[in-house]
């Protein structure tokens, strides 16, 4: 399951409580973060222990800032907070599970 991120606070919450969080930065105007969205779900099924959040580049821009998202939609993998490994455009599966495979 993959869960919205309401706002900043949330978002780093979400960062301290969880070990491996993949992070997909995405605008609801944008095609390819639509095309991109239903793979991440299905890759979300199969690794519950991987905490996937979604985060709308419009509403939250000041995550957007801080990690530095230039262009969308792109994937952030955090271990322990820290960013471990970004992916740019969409991607299949393999890929997306190639970004987290390094943070396990």
């Amino acid at each position: 399951m993959v869960e919205v991120m309401k706002s900043v606070e949330e978002f780093d919450k979400t960062l301290q409580e969880n070990e491996v969080v993949l992070a997909d930065f995405f605008a609801t105007w944008c095609g390819p973060c639509k095309m991109l969205s239903p793979v991440v779900e299905k890759v979300s099924e199969k690794h519950p222990e991987i905490k996937f959040v979604k985060a709308d580049v419009d509403a939250l821009s000041e995550l957007a800032s801080r990690y530095g998202i230039a262009s969308i939609p792109t994937l952030i993998v955090f271990r322990n907070g820290e960013k471990v490994n970004q992916g740019l455009g969409f991607m299949p599966e393999p890929r997306i599970e190639e970004l987290f495979a390094a943070a396990k």
